[in-house]
């Protein structure tokens, strides 16, 4: 089983960490391509590509100038515990063992808008470039263009090499486009999360985005090698819904 989450934009490159085991990222050749039209952008360039605030563009246009391809513990950070969104608040690496640290390694993946496919022990730089902003390239019109045959075969050498064809889909929309499904030729699993009020369920952007995270952690620390044994995950009140479910499309909910 192979699990693929997004990242985030929150970043901390501060924080004390105890793991000191890291990896180097595969596609650094192709995020120094990507870097070269970034940092030629002014503040306001930027500010109109990403829609963010002057502080925020300033900030990134500071993160491209000083970002080198070369990745040391100094310069740089496991991307486990780089990135701190919500996804990562439910998925609580701080706390993990070095059992669930290898294990996230060999079946957890975190796509990128730069650096295409991370493994957690992967060592990045700060940076901020979400996949579906309109960064063009030479011939390609998007960062889904540049990366999805890159991301596409390395998911699948990852598949193979797992000696498993189910892949649990913990990404956003945004981010899992970046895979072609056809050719990964694997069994696609995406759970969902809602949230129950007045007799329905919805679902809320930062619950089911914690969720992910938990139900990361519950497939590593446990082993699951199975579509079925999803269906146990009982982190933070979450049960699943048969009633709501399709195949390959698990449906767990609370309240």
């Amino acid at each position: 089983m192979l699990i693929v989450i997004s990242p985030s934009k929150t970043l901390d490159f501060e924080k004390q960490i105890t793991c000191q085991s890291y990896t180097q990222p595969e596609f650094v050749k192709e995020a120094s391509v990507l870097m070269k039209p970034l940092r030629k952008l002014s503040v306001d360039q930027l500010m109109d590509l990403m829609g963010v605030s002057p502080k925020l563009a300033q900030l990134n246009q500071q993160r491209y100038f000083l970002w080198r391809p070369e990745f040391t513990p100094e310069t740089a950070r496991q991307a486990l515990y780089a990135f701190r969104g919500d996804v990562y608040l439910g998925l609580d690496a701080d706390t993990f063992l070095p059992s669930d640290i290898q294990a996230a390694q060999n079946q957890l993946r975190i796509l990128s808008g730069l650096y295409g496919v991370l493994r957690p022990l992967d060592l990045i730089r700060p940076y901020r470039l979400e996949m579906g902003i309109p960064l063009s390239l030479g011939k390609t019109r998007n960062l889904y263009e540049f990366w999805q045959k890159k991301i596409t075969s390395k998911m699948r050498k990852d598949l193979d090499i797992s000696g498993s064809n189910l892949l649990v889909n913990l990404a956003s929309v945004e981010y899992f486009r970046a895979i072609d499904p056809k050719k990964l030729k694997a069994k696609i699993v995406t759970p969902e999360f809602k949230e129950g009020k007045n007799g329905t369920y919805q679902m809320v952007s930062f619950f089911a985005k914690k969720a992910r995270g938990m139900m990361t952690r519950f497939i590593l620390q446990n082993g699951l090698t199975s579509e079925e044994q999803l269906h146990a995950f009982d982190s933070d009140g979450y049960c699943f819904n048969n009633d709501l479910s399709q195949p390959q499309r698990p449906v767990f909910t609370r309240g």
